[in-house]
């Protein structure tokens, strides 16, 4: 018998579990993908129930069918169908037990829909606590006999009943006693919205009568905490603290786990293909395959997996964040701040986050709800200075002021935070031009404890999204990097994969190419534009690329001992000579080009994966540009001052 592949929607208002009891019923097996010809996110995945293939699709967190956002916009279109969307067989409306009154008015829409609809009711164990539980089966009653399945969906309890009986359900459903069907195909949406409002309400009212739901006034767990976390002032100590903590665990945490990766891992992979080599003759392994496997394919390999560790302590803590319920107070907490570009409280984590590392930045973006707040949030995190950048400022800060290094390190962090702000107003008036602060509203969830099994299961699905589609980006290009510094450019250099000095390769030449553009910026020295370009790749490889373009082993030396030696003063005699004695103006310039300019080749390629090339291509440009003007500008002022 032939599969038929009937298309299933999950529908419902932000922060009700939706997404949560829908990665709890696809596993590893939901798929993260952009909605056609947008930004907009969506979960999907193949679902086999006996002989039939259903497509699940999880929307966007939705208020109504009239769409405010173009998140908003792709829920209510994959519901009605149009648009270009199929229409759906059956449409799973998620229902909050804890605030029930707003779910069943957006209930009301779903249902003059006419689809066969199944109501998924969550969050019920939380409103049994404050003496609110709603009766699934007296609810079904007072809907006319449309189905309603109890579903936790951290623990995945009721979802085999709520898959049994959607398959069951196909066939149609009952329309409730006070709603009109409409056909939603030449319905026209906002009339129709609006125009029965009134009598949804009314609807929703006669519901709760019907199940004996009283509005309890009571203080509950969540608003005794929430006076705390809410509080003008000791709200935002709470939100600071817990940015802290997220910072810290990025960046400390995940630190001996990446240098056991890049240390002993790389160590291990390494031996075991120095061992294949030997069985071929002692000098099988001074050959360019050794040095394309060990120096291009295994880098590639080992800096995707350095990324994994503050990726996934990232995923843990967003998970932990949003399942809880603070994350949603956060944004509350941090709105106003974030409304001078356009933002809202919630964009100011994945910011923070990215003063650590830019890539789980990135990763923290899927908690905003509107996708332009999640482009234009992503375009600018690699303003954001990054940890990686902080060696470039120790190693220039004490080559050429000394004794001022630590205030032009602070500097360096100051003039990032001005350039996220400045960039994200010019980037509302340029780009996001209907991304206006609006009034926030939020529904707040209630507090509840992260279910382990659920937290590890999308953890890893995250991951493993992030290296399938990453990894063949940074693999490929570290390869092509090293393959040009592998190329001799003269008789003298070498042989292929044996180039000694790296000015003499293709890559050298490359560098010396580029160098003259940074005349006008006072560092047009091919030392500078090769650690520029290697620091695409990664931030954390430009100190060492100096070393090696400069032929200097800085050994076990800290940065300030690298800018303090041999190193600091290779760097300042360039630096001296290709600014005409304005080293030190030349020197802030480098730095404000190495904080602004394109983000790590892996940050790049995230970019890819959750907006699109274009917008990588864009946020790469800015950067440039940006970097460009800032260098040139600081280095014609700052010559004539210092």
């Amino acid at each position: 018998m032939a599969s038929h592949h009937r298309r299933v929607v999950f529908i419902g208002n932000p922060n009700v579990g939706k997404s949560s009891m829908f990665n709890a019923i696809l596993g590893a097996r939901a798929r993260v993908m952009n909605a056609p010809g947008t930004t907009v996110l969506l979960e999907r995945g193949d679902y086999r129930y006996d002989d039939q293939t259903w497509d699940l699709i999880d929307t966007p967190g939705t208020y109504s069918l009239l769409p405010l956002s173009p998140d908003e916009q792709v829920a209510a279109q994959a519901a009605i169908g149009n648009d270009g969307n199929a229409e759906p067989d059956l449409i799973v409306a998620t229902l909050d037990a804890t605030n029930i009154a707003r779910s069943l008015y957006f209930l009301a829409m779903i249902l003059e829909l006419g689809r066969p609809t199944v109501v998924a009711l969550t969050m019920n164990d939380l409103a049994a606590k404050n003496g609110a539980e709603v009766d699934p089966k007296a609810l079904s009653r007072a809907l006319s006999g449309v189905p309603v399945v109890q579903v936790d969906g951290r623990t995945g309890r009721g979802t085999a009943r709520l898959m049994q009986v959607i398959n069951e359900s196909f066939a149609g459903t009952p329309m409730p006693a006070g709603l009109h069907p409409v056909d939603p195909q030449e319905v026209d949406v906002k009339q129709w919205v609006e125009g029965r409002a009134d009598e949804r309400f009314d609807w929703a009212a006669c519901v709760i009568a019907d199940i004996n739901l009283e509005d309890r006034e009571r203080s509950t767990f969540s608003d005794r905490i929430d006076r705390v976390l809410l509080h003008p002032v000791g709200g935002i100590v709470v939100f600071l603290a817990v940015m802290f903590l997220v910072f810290q665990a990025t960046t400390w945490l995940a630190g001996p786990a990446q240098d056991w990766i890049d240390g002993d891992v790389r160590d291990w992979i390494t031996g075991g293909i120095d061992q294949v080599f030997a069985l071929f003759g002692p000098d099988a392994a001074d050959g360019w395959l050794h040095g394309l496997l060990v120096d291009g394919l295994l880098d590639g390999i080992v800096t995707v997996l350095t990324f994994i560790p503050p990726m996934g302590i990232m995923f843990i803590l967003l998970s932990l964040l949003e399942d809880s319920g603070y994350l949603a107070r956060a944004a509350f907490v941090m709105d106003r701040a974030m409304r001078l570009v356009g933002l809202d409280g919630r964009a100011f984590l994945p910011i923070v986050v990215g003063f650590g590392c830019n890539l789980p930045a990135l990763a923290a973006t899927r908690t905003l709800p509107d996708s332009r707040q999640r482009v234009l949030t992503g375009m600018l995190i690699p303003f954001s200075s990054c940890s990686a950048r902080l060696s470039v400022y120790l190693v220039l800060a004490y080559a050429f002021f000394r004794e001022q290094a630590g205030l032009v390190v602070f500097g360096m962090y100051v003039f990032s935070i001005v350039l996220i702000l400045a960039v994200g107003i010019l980037l509302r008036k340029v780009k996001f031009h209907s991304l206006e602060p609006e009034p926030f509203a939020m529904s707040l969830p209630p507090y509840q404890c992260p279910r382990l099994l659920v937290l590890v299961k999308s953890v890893l699905a995250r991951l493993w999204g992030f290296i399938r589609g990453a990894s063949s980006i940074i693999v490929t290009m570290i390869v092509i990097v090293w393959v040009l510094q592998g190329i001799p450019a003269t008789a003298s250099a070498g042989s292929f994969g044996d180039v000694e000095d790296v000015h003499e390769s293709v890559y050298g030449v490359v560098a010396d190419a580029i160098a003259p553009v940074f005349k006008p910026a006072g560092f047009d020295d091919w030392h500078a534009s090769a650690a520029l370009m290697t620091g695409f790749v990664a931030k954390e490889v430009v100190v060492g690329s100096l070393s090696q373009s400069y032929a200097i082993d800085t050994g076990d030396e800290t940065e300030a001992e690298e800018g303090s030696g041999s190193l600091g003063t290779a760097i300042a005699n360039s630096f001296e000579e290709s600014s005409g004695g304005h080293g030190k103006a030349a020197a802030i310039a480098f730095l404000l080009f190495t904080l602004a300019y394109t983000p790590c080749l892996a940050t790049v390629a995230e970019l890819k994966r959750q907006y699109g090339g274009k917008i990588a291509a864009q946020t790469v440009g800015l950067g440039l540009v940006t970097a460009y003007i800032l260098a040139v500008v600081a280095f014609q002022l700052l010559r004539l001052i210092i």
